[in-house]
């Protein structure tokens, strides 16, 4: 694909999210019950999650899309579905946001009906009670896989060294590659700095290389990073 198309799809999608986004906080102003009755028809995938951070409610696009029953992905059992890969940045990413209350944004694997993993953009947004209070999150997903393939291949050699990484060795590149400093990186993943600054040299190790640069580098190449 061509840059100039490459850019027209990803303008095209941008349009679709914030047309989705506009949706879905128009549903959360509805009553709960009506609010189902909408979601339900939706074309896209939606969730809800209560004051605890527990789903207690996705939509009937959300189940297709999974390819499981509704029991099955309340809870914490939709991260059944998250690429193991990604599964601890995600949750700690959905857990940061719901503690802050703040809207979040964050892509990761999804694994669908068929069996594959599909790359996702998932939204989500505090939600208020009538009163003003506090009552949860509501989230909608949208395939980014088509995004994903058209704007970069990963180099199968970066991508074979940096997934024999251990997983917690992949969160803290992917937070240094994201201009994160070790420290920094201590403290998003709840660690100390003396075991992250660890990492960081099992990684420099591991890759054969010396420099943040060049780790960094291997982490845009194997697709762990935007470019």
């Amino acid at each position: 694909m061509a840059p100039g198309q490459q850019i027209d799809v990803v303008v095209v999608l941008q349009q679709k999210l914030a047309e989705l986004e506009a949706q879905v906080e128009q549903l959360q102003q509805a009553g709960d019950e009506q609010f189902r009755r909408l979601a339900d028809h939706a074309p896209f995938p939606i969730w809800c999650s209560g004051t605890d951070a527990m789903r207690y409610f996705v939509n009937r696009a959300w189940l297709e899309f999974r390819g499981r029953s509704l029991e099955q992905e309340l809870g914490s059992g939709w991260t059944d579905g998250v690429h193991p890969d990604d599964r601890d940045l995600s949750i700690e990413t959905y857990i940061k946001s719901f503690t802050g209350r703040q809207p979040f944004h964050m892509e990761y694997r999804l694994l669908r009906a068929d069996g594959a993993y599909t790359w996702v953009e998932d939204n989500g947004l505090p939600r208020t009670c009538a009163d003003g209070s506090f009552a949860g999150y509501v989230g909608m997903v949208a395939d980014i896989t088509g995004r994903k393939r058209d704007a970069f291949t990963p180099e199968q050699e970066s991508m074979r060294l940096v997934f024999a990484l251990t997983e917690r060795e992949r969160q803290v590149l992917v937070l240094i590659a994201d201009g994160k400093s070790t420290k920094e990186a201590a403290a998003r993943l709840g660690i100390s700095y003396k075991t992250a600054d660890s990492h960081r040299s099992r990684i420099l190790e591991k890759l054969g290389v010396h420099e943040t640069a060049s780790m960094v580098r291997y982490a845009i190449r194997a697709g762990l990073v935007q470019p």
